[in-house]
């Protein structure tokens, strides 16, 4: 089961969007380094499509983008919270999963999703602002992933 241990409406995590991004607990890649090492431990509420609906009837206005902060250690769920979002009407909002693997999971339908991160935190590259990073932000189009990651490194003053 997946569980959120909080969220925040943040700026920069996905470009152009004003995102609920939602700290998902549970994560299997402790990565050196981690911002967040207490989302390594199996902790908060359980994340579901009526913890969900609540969100979006508290934020559904004031964002444009729901994103999961993990979730590495249950990919079905994650795609299917992904579905619900994109086929709900309680808000309009693209959808967002940031990962930490380096790959998705061969099965995950991209059509339920608007952007993808991939990439474990490797410290000494550093995350997606940095100019050597190796984790990857891409823009879902009709199933195919285009690398934005770039945009990310540009808005650096």
């Amino acid at each position: 089961m997946l569980r959120y241990a909080d969220y925040d409406i943040v700026f920069q995590e996905i470009p152009d969007e004003i995102t609920l991004a939602v700290n998902l607990s549970n994560c299997p890649n402790r990565c050196k380094g981690c911002h967040s090492p207490h989302l390594m431990e199996d902790v908060g509420e359980p994340l579901t499509e009526e913890s969900l609906s609540l969100l979006l009837r508290k934020y559904g206005k004031a964002i444009t983008c729901i994103c999961f902060m993990g979730g590495d250690a249950s990919p079905a769920e994650i795609e299917h919270l992904a579905e619900y979002l994109y086929r709900q009407s309680i808000a309009p909002v693209k959808v967002g999963w940031y990962s930490g693997k380096p790959e998705l999971p061969p099965d995950i339908v991209l059509n339920f999703f608007n952007y993808i991160k991939l990439g474990p935190y490797v410290e000494h590259l550093g995350g997606l602002k940095s100019a050597e990073t190796n984790q990857r932000l891409y823009r879902i189009e009709k199933g195919k992933m285009e690398d934005i990651t770039r945009r990310l490194a540009l808005s650096l003053p």
